[in-house]
């Protein structure tokens, strides 16, 4: 098969969306196929399309629909589509989602979030990541947290540094930020953090092999995010056996489970602190999250991923 892979996020970005369609297309060529992977195309000359983002890949998803509508589209709901453009721009969203001949999500609770009509067409693929090449020796002169993802209104990214301004003053925290600004003023906002808050650690953007080398030093790390399609960081942190602190939106309790203790209310600093403080001072409660994460491992190795899209192409009749 040739398979045109479509993502808003371009070559050099290392943004989620980018992150995930990189993967699929090996795991889509590991399984025998042709993929090419653009921001934009017609699918002219595709035998299926795969398509990251409903609302942001509306365009082409309506050309290769509309050229080809008997061969076979499967559109990704990232974050923001579920969470906001279904609402916001529901016409080109919904659209995608009417088109799609199956839709994809990456987390277990998107079912509570879209129309009742798409339901038959969604499937959850856990996006995988591999082991870290060493195992994690936490930081002894700190108790190192770090935040990975890009500074940006939907990610609440400085909640950490805020929680990190009211925990004891005899408190060891540190706070690692690693990911670019999206706009100038977030970019302003967290330099003068940095100014007032000697805990809170801004790095930019990094390598990968950066990240995971975080990872393997940190005790834990937080995602405070306001909405999430399925984080790729959790997945990654979960594989390294990374106690995660996250915010309790769909997206975070739909791959860690409704059953998991590091939960903080979303945007609430002092919830956050609070959490942060029982992490750092209670070595049994971190060490408990930490026997959670591994068992949730298995769903999450690159193995269980190749398989759920060999599963999938093959109910879409894909040889």
């Amino acid at each position: 098969m040739k398979i045109s892979l479509v993502t808003p996020a371009g070559r050099q970005s290392r943004a989620g969306n980018r992150t995930t369609a990189v993967r699929w297309a090996r795991i889509l060529r590991d399984l025998g196929h042709s993929v090419d992977v653009s921001v934009e195309d017609d699918g002219a000359n595709a035998d299926m399309m795969v398509a990251v983002h409903a609302w942001r890949s509306a365009a082409s998803i309506k050309a290769f629909s509309d050229n080809h509508p008997n061969r076979p589209l499967v559109v990704l709901l990232a974050g923001t589509d579920i969470y906001g453009f279904q609402h916001s721009h529901p016409v080109e969203t919904l659209n995608s989602l009417d088109r799609a001949t199956a839709i994809v999500c990456l987390h277990n609770l998107v079912c509570r979030a879209i129309p009742k009509k798409f339901l038959s067409k969604l499937r959850v693929i856990y996006q995988s990541s591999a082991p870290l090449p060493h195992a994690r020796i936490p930081a002894k002169r700190h108790f190192e947290v770090c935040v990975v993802g890009h500074l940006r209104d939907e990610k609440d990214s400085l909640r950490t540094a805020y929680a990190a301004r009211i925990v004891p003053e005899s408190s060891r925290l540190k706070v690692i930020h690693l990911g670019s600004a999206h706009t100038k003023e977030w970019a302003r906002n967290a330099r003068n953090e940095m100014k007032i808050n000697p805990r809170y650690h801004w790095r930019g953007e990094i390598p990968a092999w950066q990240v995971r080398r975080q990872f393997g030093r940190s005790h834990a790390m937080v995602i405070s995010s306001v909405m999430e399609g399925g984080a790729n960081v959790v997945s990654e942190a979960i594989i390294a056996g990374l106690p995660v602190l996250a915010s309790d939106i769909d997206g975070n309790i739909g791959l860690l489970g409704s059953e998991y203790g590091g939960y903080f209310t979303t945007q609430n600093t002092a919830d956050l602190a609070t959490l942060l403080r029982r992490a750092e001072e209670n070595p049994v409660f971190l060490s408990e999250l930490g026997s959670n994460i591994r068992k949730l491992q298995p769903k999450f190795k690159p193995n269980m991923e190749k398989k759920a899209w060999r599963e999938l192409l093959e109910d879409l009749g894909v040889d």
